[in-house]
């Protein structure tokens, strides 16, 4: 059944039709503590951080292959593990969700907005925070 926005905005009111327009994606909604539609680095290092303690199973204040679920392949674990012993810490953790939130940043003007999550490097951002 389709209905249309004219439809919408008589049963609802006109205030949906903005709303319709720009409905952040639900990573945005749960994440964006300033409500700009927007997740900045702050806002992007604390996911990350509930995300770590959550994944951290044994204690050690690391996180394992077995642990990070698949969230950095192979290739990319060699960045976010920099010393090599196959763990990653929540330093390390941080600072690799910092590099690709640099990456999915590429207009650098400090945030992430919907169409900026939804490309190759973005997507790789929502798996470190989510």
């Amino acid at each position: 059944m389709l209905i249309s926005i004219t439809t919408l905005s008589v049963f609802f009111g006109a205030d949906v039709l903005p709303a319709l327009a720009k409905e952040p994606s639900s990573v945005v909604s749960a994440l964006d503590s300033d409500n700009d539609q927007t997740l900045d680095l702050a806002e992007v290092k604390k996911a990350a951080n509930d995300l770590f303690t959550t994944l951290e199973k044994d204690g050690d204040e690391t996180l394992d292959a077995k642990e990070l679920k698949g969230r950095i392949d192979k290739k990319s674990l060699k960045v976010a593990d920099p010393d090599s012993d196959k763990t990653v810490s929540r330093d390390e953790f941080q600072n690799y969700v910092e590099k690709i939130f640099k990456d999915a940043d590429p207009d650098n003007d400090g945030t992430v907005d919907e169409n900026e999550l939804s490309t190759k490097q973005g997507k790789s951002l929502q798996r470190l925070i989510q």
